[in-house]
């Protein structure tokens, strides 16, 4: 089945999703350890890759030099190519287990370790495995799954260009039909057009999925994708084709980024990945999709497995260095304690505390969400034929979810540094190299400040999908003339939600912080309020001004996406709490979900002060009450961090060495 979050955005699947875990919970007998709570509905991939990892080196990646990086990377994806763990969630007729969720876990769990691995696999099995499979059609499985799965034949993701990044719909690399040859001529008309940035492309790639403009009978029908050979066995590029290296990158340096022109490279009418659209041999374009626009944003979406998958990868790595800090912080002595000859545990300390308690709370929230992510997204890669309202909310709470866990690694990378002192400042204790590998997921897999209006665009916009396909300015216009209330309708359908709000006392006391439904209350608040406001900005525009009145409300747009991950992220710890039947694990975690909440509306005291929330008292209290939680979770930080199960081997930092 499938829930309407309120805000009008439905989460595809989530109801299936929390009952596979609430089985796997009454199949423990009852009991679950923070561990068990955490690795949920694909516990057995985890233990696997946990297991796999402790009989394995794990070889440093620091300080190596970029060819070396490399060439240690490509032979790690050779041994993860033999493990067989790369055919999770291809199709069982092609060799594949075809377990969606079980596939993008185990990637996820490469996000532990050296992250350039996680992405070079990423490149190969997700983004150009993951077009050939559901872009192409029976003919490209036949010839190209296998291959794929076992690294055969090691591939590229050819999308963005120089000029145009997140704005793939005008890509301008084309690939123009002759019916004559009954081939396409893949063509880079300008520099601007020159392929960027792509995985593999520099070393190892020798086919590429190609993003270009389909021109047949001298009419363009829009982005498509062609497989695209760009070397040949010997590793020598192809005729027409160009390619370069993008260098010495400021993290991630055992992937092979390059750079691909082509100039007038010819390939077969077969080479066209055909499931949304294909051409005949006398270049007669068809599609199931009559709509250009329709057909496009059909095509990007099912590639929101890499966005998926970058989120988790992002909190493999912010739990990795939480782990160092706390454990590091739970050991480093500093300055003697009042009243003793001893030194004290800098943990013990409220600022430090302060520094990654909160960040530890948000990486719980944000792990559940995630969660949630994966059982959607597995259900709905199940359903032979997904709704497709389903499918397009699947992707605005993808683009929401990776947004939020990107920025939040990329900050709490930073705390759990700053928190290490000098010593996380040296290579060998690991931090500085997740700070390096990490800040560029803020902008690849699609830009955050991008998806963010893709969430705000999905808000106002959900209940009506054809809108999907207008620009800004029609977006704007299409508003104007809607009803606020039909915009953000809310339904009933949240059973976990409805019944902890029905048992509220509604009271108004300090002690009403740490009751669960003030705080969902506060959250659902501030994300209508916001909508609601946001509506009415864009109500003033008109036929001539509405661009105009739709960029000078983006700051507007960007809060809307923003307050509606944090509310969808503190549902899905909820959630998770419920599933929970362990009485002292449900009460660890009750109290670091009040610290997710507090911790979120703390940082945006302006907005509730701003809007006549909270009194100047109130907000005070806000505050106090995050102190109160920092300093009562402090006994239990190292346990909240063990509970990740990050592999020792990828702990080997010497400040937190035995």
């Amino acid at each position: 089945m499938s829930t309407v979050a309120p805000g009008g955005v439905k989460t595809a699947g989530t109801g299936a999703c929390h009952s596979a875990l609430a089985r796997i919970v009454r199949h423990a007998g009852g009991m679950n350890s923070l561990t068990d709570v955490l690795d949920g509905r694909w516990a057995g991939i985890r233990r696997d890759v946990r297991a796999q990892v402790a009989d394995t080196a794990q070889p440093d990646a620091y300080g190596l030099g970029r060819e070396e990086h490399r060439a240690q990377v490509l032979g790690q994806l050779h041994e993860l190519a033999a493990t067989g763990r790369p055919h999770l969630g291809f199709p069982v007729e092609y060799g594949g287990k075809g377990d969606i969720g079980g596939t993008i876990v185990a990637f996820e769990m490469l996000g532990f370790g050296d992250l350039s691995l996680m992405v070079k696999a990423g490149v190969q099995w997700g983004l150009f495995g993951g077009a050939v499979e559901l872009l192409g059609t029976r003919e490209h499985h036949e010839k190209y799954l296998r291959p794929i799965m076992d690294l055969e034949l090691p591939g590229c993701f050819a999308m963005t260009e120089y000029g145009h990044g997140s704005d793939v719909q005008n890509l301008r690399t084309t690939a123009t039909y002759d019916p004559a040859a009954e081939e396409f001529v893949i063509h880079t008309p300008d520099w601007s057009a020159r392929k960027e940035y792509i995985g593999n492309a520099a070393r190892d790639g020798r086919m590429a999925a190609v993003f270009a403009q389909l021109v047949t009978g001298g009419e363009s029908r829009g982005v498509h994708a062609f497989l695209v050979p760009v070397r040949d066995d010997a590793g020598v590029a192809m005729p027409g084709v160009t390619i370069e290296d993008c260098g010495h990158k400021a993290g991630l340096n055992g992937v092979d980024n390059g750079r691909l022109t082509f100039d007038e490279v010819r390939v077969p009418r077969t080479a066209l990945l055909n499931r949304y659209g294909d051409v005949a041999p006398d270049g007669t374009y068809a599609s199931p999709i009559e709509s250009d626009g329709k057909r496009f944003f059909t095509m990007l979406g099912t590639l929101v497995r890499g966005r998926v998958s970058v989120a988790g990868s992002a909190g493999s790595a912010t739990k990795r260095a939480l782990t160092i800090a706390v454990r590091y912080g739970d050991r480093r002595t500093q300055f003697e304690r009042p009243g003793t000859d001893d030194e004290m545990v800098v943990l013990d300390y409220l600022g430090h505390q302060r520094k990654l308690l909160p960040a530890l709370a948000t990486t719980y929230a944000l792990h559940f969400a995630q969660e949630e992510l994966v059982c959607a997204l597995d259900e709905l890669q199940h359903t032979s034929e997904p709704a497709e309202r389903s499918r397009r909310e699947l992707e605005s709470h993808a683009a929401g979810v990776k947004a939020a866990a990107t920025w939040h690694a990329t900050s709490t990378i930073q705390a759990a540094r700053e928190a290490c002192g000098g010593a996380g400042y040296l290579a060998e204790n690991i931090l500085p190299q997740l700070k390096a590998d990490t800040d560029v997921f803020t902008t690849f897999e699609g830009d955050n400040t991008v998806l963010l209006q893709l969430v705000a665009k999905g808000l106002l916009t959900s209940y009506k999908q054809e809108v999907q396909d207008l620009s800004p300015l029609e977006t704007a216009r299409f508003v104007a003339e809607q009803v606020v209330d039909t915009v953000i309708e809310r339904t009933s359908a949240r059973k976990v939600i409805e019944r902890i709000m029905d048992a509220s006392p509604k009271r108004d006391d300090e002690d009403s912080l740490f009751d669960r439904a003030w705080q969902i209350a506060a959250f659902e608040d501030r994300e209508e309020h916001v909508l609601d406001s946001l509506v009415k900005r864009l109500r003033k525009a008109g036929r001539d001004n509405g661009f105009e009145v739709f960029n000078s409300a983006q700051d507007h747009v960007l809060r809307a996406g923003r307050v509606h991950v944090d509310r969808i992220v503190l549902e899905a710890f909820v959630g998770a709490i419920d599933r929970c039947t362990d009485p002292d694990t449900k009460a660890l975690l009750d109290r670091v979900c009040d610290l997710y909440a507090l911790a979120n509306i703390e940082a945006d005291r302006a907005w509730f002060l701003e809007h006549g929330r909270f009194t100047a008292q109130r907000a005070k209290a806000v505050v106090a009450a995050v102190n109160e939680l920092c300093g009562e979770l402090r006994p239990r930080a190292r346990e909240l961090v063990d509970a990740f199960a990050v592999p020792e081997q990828f702990l080997a930092a010497p400040i937190i060495a035995d």
